[in-house]
């Protein structure tokens, strides 16, 4: 059992419904969910907004831990949807994505050091190791060494942010790893001299930098102005089929569902 599994946080989606209910209740359908952290939140609402319209219906379970290990865990029957804010892999056998909205990734500093713009070209200098102290970074107010927080190897936000922002250029080796997106928000936020990227509803209490000079914000993700827009999915192994086939169209199609998810994600319409 890789140590990201080990990280797992469980949210509290298990006992809804489950208060004061007949014994008879217990034999209502699970729906459990384990993987990214930044769809976890969308997952989280969505679930309560399909039991809002559903009552009784079924339950849900929801686990983290990263991309991979959603994609990996319904592989292998664990758990009905695989949570992923990466694309599909060749690697992946056996299992079919299913989109569900679009989010931002934003580029993040500490509230001190509020840059306003990052090129790509800064981007990749700086998570590339080239660029190395802030007195080299336009538009810093600090001086000192840059640390960079990133995400472990399992995470569908490090696989984004590398396709995304880094294309060719290679992550350099002295970074601080981070297994989920609050973890990465509350390290910079505590660090006047860290810089990292998280899901855009991470995003508070921390510097968002714009991005090619476009703000990291709601309405430029929606236009599709934002670069730094990644896909949103929940895996099934094969095609999803009854109770889980059920919600997952819901999430897709239904205007109760994409009010949730324009709150501060992208819908699909």
């Amino acid at each position: 059992m890789s140590s990201v599994r080990l990280l797992r946080v469980s949210v509290a989606l298990a006992a809804i419904g489950a208060i004061a209910l007949p014994a008879s209740a217990s034999a209502k359908p699970v729906i459990t969910m384990s993987g990214s952290t930044s769809v976890a939140p969308l997952a989280s609402l969505l679930a309560r907004g399909y039991l809002k319209q559903n009552k009784n219906s079924v339950k849900f379970k929801l686990a983290q831990g990263g991309s991979d290990v959603g994609v990996a865990d319904v592989a292998a029957g664990r758990v009905s949807i695989g949570m992923s804010s990466r694309n599909p892999k060749s690697s992946d056998k056996g299992v079919f994505f299913n989109k569900i909205a679009k989010d931002a990734i934003c580029i993040i500093t500490n509230p001190s050091n509020p840059i306003a713009n990052l090129s790509q070209a800064q981007i990749q200098a700086i998570f590339g190791g080239k660029v190395r102290d802030w007195k080299d970074v336009a538009g810093s107010g600090i001086t000192g060494a840059i640390d960079l927080t990133v995400r472990t190897a399992a995470s569908g936000t490090q696989d984004a942010f590398a396709k995304i922002f880094l294309g060719s250029t290679k992550l350099s080796g002295a970074t601080s790893q981070k297994a989920s997106n609050g973890l990465v928000q509350q390290a910079v936020k505590s660090n006047k001299n860290a810089i990292g990227y998280v899901s855009m509803d991470f995003a508070t209490g921390v510097n968002a930098a714009s991005y090619n000079g476009v703000g990291c914000n709601l309405r430029n993700a929606k236009s599709g102005e934002y670069g730094g827009v990644r896909n949103f999915w929940m895996v099934t192994r094969g095609r999803a089929k009854g109770n889980t086939l059920k919600f997952i169209k819901w999430a897709q199609d239904s205007s109760a569902a994409a009010k949730i998810t324009g709150t501060h994600w992208v819908p699909l319409k």
